[in-house]
């Protein structure tokens, strides 16, 4: 086993996962989505990226915070990352991987 120049061994190899495609929410099942999801303070920004780092299979995480996350949030992790294809997607309004329509909030683990 190999160590790092601090003598701990690096975090393990999360296992290639096919990250979903990213898709935008049609008008109807934003429109029924009440504003639960309104971030009001750095935390809860913390733990949205945190949550995407753990749905992305990460097994290694590091948060930089300045100025209480109001300067800036930065996770770093290991997870399997967002398809290429995807990346136009990554800041459009309501667009997710993890549901397609209103029912399937029913099944957001």
């Amino acid at each position: 086993m190999s160590s790092t120049a601090s003598g701990l061994s690096p975090p393990p190899t999360p296992p290639r996962i096919t990250p979903r495609p990213i898709r935008a929410l049609d008008p109807s099942v934003v429109n029924r989505i009440a504003a639960g999801e309104v971030i009001q303070r750095p935390v809860s920004a913390l733990k949205e990226l945190l949550e995407n780092s753990l749905d992305a299979g990460a097994t290694a995480i590091t948060i930089t915070v300045k100025e209480g996350g109001n300067k800036m949030l930065q996770i770093t992790d290991n997870g399997f990352g967002i398809r290429t294809a995807d990346l136009p997607l990554l800041c459009v309004r309501h667009a997710t991987s993890k549901i397609q329509k209103f029912e399937d909030l029913s099944t957001i683990r």
